[in-house]
Formats: C-alpha cells, structure tokens, sequence
C-alpha cells in the first residue's frame, strides 16, 4: 500500500459513494430530530434519559466522517463537510418552500398544515437547521482537524483513539450548539437542555464505541481498495481554502 502525503489530484473508487451516503444520513438524522423527542423511560445520575430522535442515526456521520478523514485526508473531508452543508441548505429551502404553498383541500382535513408544522416545523421555519448547520459545521470540522492531526502524531497507529477521542470532543461541542440554538429558537423547551446535551453525547459516543469495530474494517478495507493512506503534512485547515 503506498502510503501518500496528499490526496490532491487522483480519482477515487469509493469517496462519491461515502460522500452520498454521508449526506443521507445528515439529512434524515436532521428530519428525525424535528420530528419527535424520545424518552427511555429512566434516569441516570439523576438526569433524565431523553434525546431527539436524530440522535439515532447522527453519530454515523462521525463514524463516516473518521472513515473519509482516516483514508482520504483532510483535504478531502473538507470538500465532503461543505457539500454537506450545501444539501443541508437545499432541504431547508425546500422545506419552507412546502410550508408557504397551500395545501390541498383533503390533505389539510386529514392531516393539516398544523401537523406539517408540528412535525417539520423547525426544518421549514429554521429552528432546527440554524442549530444543525451551525452546529454541523463546527463539530465536523473539529472532528475531521483533530482526527488528520492525531493520525500524524501517532504515526498511523491508534486508529481507535484519534476516532474516538475526535469525536468526543466534536460531539460535545456539537450537542451543546444544536441545543442550545434549538432551545434559543424554541425548537426544544430549556427544561430539556441539560437532558439532551447530556443525553445526546452519552448515546452518540457509545454508538461510536460498538462500531468502533466496524471502523477498522472499513477504514482496512478501503485503504486496500483505494491503494491509499494520506497523511496531512504541511496542510493548512483553513475551512474556506477549497484549493489545493
């Protein structure tokens, strides 16, 4: 396998596929999270077990954000990040733009724009996706800059603790933006704030810890298929730098 300082300047077999299936689940994991707030039905340490139902499927965007930043580099991970947060804006507009339209006389009796608004209401009026891209955008590039500077430091070795110790902190700071701007927009009631950040961070890192596994394979067998292994030497993080 060779092991290459930059990414720049190659197609690959398998990145198009990682990238879509990365948009995907931020997309519905953000819908889910406007739809419904679930509740385990117990405590730990005295704080209520309570999280939005992206929580669910969320950390799989870290878990595909280790695996892209682990084998492509930064600089690709970057452009993954923004194409994100482009699609992200996409389905807002979209969503308003449904919201504003009237709605057909049938529809509305059996379900009704109240219901629209219930349950899509922050994806339409801007709640969710305010403290989603705001969110998103510093968890992942947290994530992804830690992870390439980690994998540098540790020589390629330690895959588990850069995938991890990235996202634990990229997670917390995710979860503390999301809902915070959530509650700010009252998206989320406060009385949730402490139950969800709480919450959200201790189901997302375990979710992360079970496939923790899984990451190895994957980022082994891509590196195999790709003949690949970047590493980030003399790489500037900028976000905004889209050249090479």
């Amino acid at each position: 396998m060779n092991e290459q300082k930059s990414s720049s300047n190659q197609s690959y077999r398998f990145l198009g596929f990682l990238t879509a299936l990365f948009v995907a689940v931020l997309i519905t994991s953000n819908i889910a999270s406007s739809a419904k707030i679930i509740d385990l039905g117990f405590s730990l340490l005295g704080i209520q077990l309570a999280f939005d139902g992206g929580t669910l499927l969320f950390p799989l965007a870290y878990v595909l954000g280790a695996l892209i930043t682990e084998v492509y580099g930064f600089r690709e991970s970057r452009k993954v990040i923004w194409t994100g947060f482009v699609i992200l804006c996409i389905s807002a507009f979209l969503f308003f733009l449904v919201r504003h339209l009237p709605g057909e006389e049938i529809w509305e009796q059996s379900a009704g724009t109240e219901a629209y608004e219930a349950i899509l209401g922050g994806m339409s009026t801007g709640g969710i996706i305010l403290a989603s891209l705001s969110a998103y955008l510093v968890g992942k590039f947290f994530d992804s800059i830690i992870h390439s500077r980690l994998k540098v430091l540790t020589k390629g070795k330690l895959l588990w603790l850069r995938a991890l110790g990235s996202s634990l902190v990229a997670q917390f700071l995710d979860s503390l933006i999301f809902v915070s701007i959530a509650c700010l927009t009252a998206v989320f009631p406060w009385e949730l704030f402490t139950v969800l950040i709480f919450t959200n961070c201790l189901l997302k890192f375990l979710f992360e810890v079970v496939l923790t596994p899984f990451t190895y394979l994957f980022v082994n067998m891509l590196k195999k298929a790709e003949n690949l292994d970047v590493y980030d030497t003399n790489i500037n993080y900028n976000p905004f730098k889209f050249k090479h």
